[in-house]
C-alpha cells in the first residue's frame, strides 16, 4: 500500500481580487444627484487621505495580523498606485505575488460622513484586466501553494475567478468568496451568467453582502436569505454581516446570529472584509462556525474604529481584537505570532538599498567627475569659493558636503537657497561655484537660486537624477546620481535618493583630497580636536 503524502502549503491563504489605493474623504453628508457639498477636514487640517484597500487586499491583511501565511495574486501596473499597494503588504507580510504588467492599478473615492456612513466610486484598472490565461500560466503556483483560496465578484472578470477556483479545487484547497456587488452589476460587466453560477457552485463558503443576494434568492431576512443561497450553492458555510447587528450564518442546515461587539464607529468601509479575515482566521484555527464568526465580528468592529480598512498598525489592531474577543467570547487563542513591527519594511528597504546602491557607483560618470574636480580646482587657483546648497533632504546633504569638503582641504560653505533670492546670493563673488543638489532637478527655490547665482557670474555643478532635468541644463557640469527606487513603504521619501547625492559628493570629495595632495599632516591641523584629529596626528 503506498503512503498518500499531502503537500507542504506554504501559504494558510491566498487570494485574488481587488486591491485598490483608497482615497477616503470626509464629507459632512453623503449627497444624491444634483447636489453640492464641501470636503470636511479632519483635526489635522487634512480632508482627503490614501490608504491601503480593496475586498480582497483588506481580509487579507485582517487575516494576516491574525498570524496567518498570507499572499496576494493577481494584476497591477508598476505605478505610483501599485508601489503604494505592494509596500502595504508588505508592510503587514502578505507576500505579493502581483503581475506588474497592467495598464493601472486600481483606486478608489470613498467619501465618509461624520456617521460612519459612505458612499465609494471604484476604477477597476489592472484587475479589470485579468484573464483565465493569465491565472493558468502566472498564477497557478501561488494557486497550488495555498490552503485556502479566495476571491470575489466585485472587480476581477468571473472568468478568471471561475478558473482561479477550479485550480484551488484540483489542489485540494477550500475556496471563499466574497460576493461584494449585486447581480445587475456583476452580469455583463464582469462576465457571464454562467461563469457566476460556476463560481457560486465551486465556493465553499460565500460571504455575501446583502445587495448582492437580489436576484439570485427571493428571501428577504438575512436567515432566509443565507439558508436559501447555501442549499442553491451547496456552500458548507454563507455569511451575511449586518453590521452592529452581528452576522448571520446557515451551515448545515441551521441558521446561527452571532453578536457584534459595541464599538465608537469612525468609518464603516471595509468591516465586513475584517470580518472575512478574522473568519479565515478561525478557519485556520479550527473554531467551529460560531466562534469563528465571533474572531470575525471582532475584526469587523476594530475596523470600524479607524479610517480606512486596511488595518496600518497590525500589532495595535490585533490586541484590540483579541480585547473585543475576550469580550465576545472569551476562549484562549492559539496565534502564531507577528514578526517584528516594520520587519518586512525594513527588510525591504535594505534589499533595495543593496541592490541600487551599487549601480549608482557603477555608472557615476568618470569623466564628469573629472571636470566637476577641474571646477572646483579651477575655481579655487581663481580666487574663486565653494557653496553648497539645496532645498528639503538635500539642504542637510547640501550642510554634510559643505562640512565634508571643508574638513578634507576643499574651503566650502553652505547657502541656503530659499533665502539666496532674498539676499543670500550676497555671500557670492564672480568665479565662485555653487554645488546645487535636487533629486529631481525641478524644485522652483533652487533653480531661482541658481538663475540668481549664474547672473552674478558663479558657475554650476548640479547634482541630481537627471542631467536633462532644468537644473542639469542651467549647470556647467552634472554629477547624475539616480536611482529607481526609494526603498521605502510608500516609494515616495527620500531615501536612497539622498544616500545616492551623498555618494557621488563623497566621490567628488576624495577627488579632490587627491588632486590637492591632501596629507594625513593636513588633516590633523584642520582637527585639532576628537578622536579623528587624535587617530590623524598617532602613528
Amino acid at each position: 500500500m503506498i503512503e498518500r503524502v499531502e503537500p507542504v502549503k506554504s501559504f494558510d491563504v491566498a487570494g485574488c481580487g481587488s486591491m485598490v489605493v483608497d482615497s477616503i474623504h470626509s464629507a459632512p453628508r453623503i449627497i444624491g444627484p444634483d447636489e453640492k457639498v464641501a470636503l470636511e477636514p479632519d483635526a489635522d487640517g487634512v480632508a482627503v487621505r490614501r490608504f491601503v484597500g480593496g475586498v480582497t487586499l483588506n481580509h487579507l491583511a485582517w487575516a494576516r495580523i491574525l498570524g496567518l501565511r498570507v499572499a496576494a495574486f493577481g494584476k497591477q501596473a508598476d505605478d505610483p498606485n501599485g508601489r503604494f499597494l505592494r509596500e502595504g503588504m508588505r508592510r503587514v507580510g502578505i507576500e505579493p505575488r502581483i503581475d506588474v504588467s497592467g495598464s493601472s492599478s486600481s483606486f478608489a473615492n470613498v467619501y465618509v460622513d461624520p456617521s460612519g456612513a459612505r458612499s465609494i466610486y471604484m476604477v477597476r484598472g489592472a484587475t479589470a484586466e485579468l484573464s483565465p490565461e493569465e491565472i493558468e500560466t502566472r498564477h497557478r503556483a501561488s494557486i497550488e501553494a495555498a490552503r485556502v483560496v479566495t476571491s470575489e465578484v466585485s472587480q476581477v472578470p468571473l472568468a478568471a475567478v471561475r478558473r482561479t477556483f477550479e485550480l484551488a479545487r484540483a489542489a485540494g484547497a477550500r475556496t471563499v468568496l466574497d460576493l461584494d456587488v449585486p447581480l445587475a452589476d456583476a452580469v455583463p460587466l464582469l462576465g457571464s451568467d454562467q461563469d457566476l453560477q460556476a463560481i457560486l457552485e465551486m465556493a465553499d463558503v460565500i460571504k455575501p453582502s446583502r445587495a448582492a443576494t437580489a436576484g439570485l434568492v427571493s428571501a428577504t431576512e438575512p436567515e432566509r436569505i443565507a439558508a436559501e443561497l447555501a442549499e442553491r450553492t451547496g456552500a458548507e458555510a454563507v455569511v451575511i454581516t449586518l453590521g452592529e447587528r452581528g452576522a448571520v450564518l446557515a451551515v448545515a442546515g441551521d441558521s446561527l446570529w452571532v453578536a457584534s461587539a459595541r464599538v465608537r464607529v469612525v468609518d464603516t468601509t471595509g468591516a465586513g472584509d475584517a470580518f472575512l479575515g478574522g473568519l479565515l482566521a478561525g478557519m485556520q484555527l479550527g473554531l467551529d462556525w460560531e466562534r469563528a464568526a465571533r474572531l470575525g465580528n471582532a475584526c469587523g468592529a476594530c475596523c470600524c474604529e479607524q479610517l480606512g480598512a486596511f488595518p496600518e498598525a497590525p500589532a495595535r489592531r490585533r490586541a484590540r481584537v483579541l480585547e473585543l474577543w475576550d469580550e465576545l467570547d472569551g476562549g484562549s487563542l492559539a496565534l502564531s505570532p507577528l514578526e517584528e513591527p516594520g520587519g518586512e519594511a525594513v527588510e525591504h528597504f535594505l534589499g533595495t538599498a543593496a541592490s541600487e546602491l551599487p549601480g549608482v557607483a557603477a555608472k557615476l560618470d568618470r569623466e564628469a567627475l573629472a571636470r566637476a574636480t577641474r571646477l572646483l580646482l579651477d575655481a579655487e587657483a581663481g580666487g574663486g569659493r565653494v557653496h553648497v546648497t539645496g532645498v528639503g533632504k538635500p539642504e542637510h546633504v547640501a550642510r554634510y558636503a559643505a562640512a565634508l569638503l571643508a574638513s578634507t582641504g576643499t574651503a566650502a560653505a553652505f547657502l541656503h537657497a530659499t533665502e539666496a533670492t532674498h539676499g543670500g546670493v550676497g555671500q557670492l563673488l564672480a568665479g565662485d561655484v555653487v554645488i546645487a543638489i535636487s533629486n529631481s532637478g525641478e524644485t522652483r527655490e533652487l533653480l531661482e537660486a541658481v538663475a540668481a547665482a549664474r547672473a552674478l557670474d558663479v558657475r554650476v555643478l548640479a547634482v541630481t537624477a537627471r542631467a536633462d532635468s532644468p537644473l542639469g541644463r542651467a549647470a556647467d557640469v552634472v554629477l547624475e546620481a539616480r536611482v529607481a527606487h526609494e526603498g521605502g513603504p510608500l516609494d515616495l521619501a527620500p531615501r536612497l535618493s539622498v544616500l545616492a547625492e551623498m555618494l557621488a559628493l563623497a566621490a567628488l570629495s576624495v577627488a579632490l583630497q587627491e588632486s590637492r595632495g591632501f596629507t594625513r599632516g593636513d588633516y590633523a591641523r584642520l582637527h585639532p580636536a576628537g578622536a579623528l584629529g587624535h587617530k590623524s596626528r598617532s602613528r
